[in-house]
């Protein structure tokens, strides 16, 4: 169990119903992920001298998870947006069920060499998906692989990232890229904004019935994107 803050992340008012274990294919924690097809991401703006923090909610935003940064203030400090870093995800008993890590690496158009890659394990310890940066000299573009490093999905960014327009999609697309089949949104405009009254936020859209596992690790994806085109305005 992970204590966040020395306290339990508990809160009754917030309780869902999660499917019971034991469902084939899907990794012990992540069986709510099988009935639900987008999460929202409220991210607690902190600056450098904190870690990050998120809560994840479903579409009657209810708190399903919590996703905290682990880091040190060197870090933080010296190296910024483009720190390395371990995302733990906790559901609302406090269990650990998704470990994401990024590994230190340059970020820049310039360095193809040096692009950013993602490792997500589900539950800890069980790798079940990487997220890797592809080269473009305008346009942020990323392949989804399985856990076995076999690529299952691309998620093309817009031009430059643009992230300083209030509302900015990433779409999910099959490998073929002739079918979107999701998007991850910052500041996604509607039902977001109601849930929500911050002006950092966004979310994730995916198929009801896309394997468990690569959802869980979209939503790793979501922690790279946010750190890699978003964070310098929170700061």
């Amino acid at each position: 169990m992970y204590i966040l803050g020395h306290q339990k992340v508990y809160s009754k008012m917030n309780m869902y119903t999660v499917p019971p274990p034991g469902i084939p294919g899907c990794p012990p924690g992540l069986e709510y992920l099988t009935q639900v097809n987008l999460f929202y991401f409220h991210h607690s703006l902190v600056g450098f001298e904190s870690n990050n923090k998120y809560e994840v909610r479903n579409s009657l935003g209810q708190n399903v998870f919590y996703a905290v940064e682990e880091n040190d203030c060197l870090s933080r400090q010296c190296c910024g947006p483009l720190r390395s870093f371990t995302i733990r995800v906790l559901d609302n008993y406090s269990n650990e069920i998704i470990t994401v890590s990024r590994p230190l690496k340059c970020m820049s158009c310039c360095f193809p060499c040096c692009l950013q890659e993602l490792e997500v394990q589900a539950p800890p310890g069980n790798t079940v998906g990487y997220v890797l940066q592809q080269w473009h000299p305008f346009s942020p573009k990323f392949i989804v692989q399985n856990e076995n490093r076999e690529p299952v999905l691309k998620i093309n960014g817009p031009f430059c990232g643009w992230s300083c327009l209030p509302d900015v999609d990433f779409e999910i697309l099959t490998m073929d890229e002739v079918s979107k089949i999701g998007k991850i949104s910052k500041q996604w405009t509607g039902l977001l904004r109601e849930i929500f009254t911050d002006t950092d936020n966004f979310g994730i859209q995916f198929p009801m019935d896309l394997d468990v596992k690569m959802k869980a690790t979209m939503i790793g994806a979501c922690f790279l994107i946010d750190f890699m085109f978003f964070e310098t305005n929170n700061v």
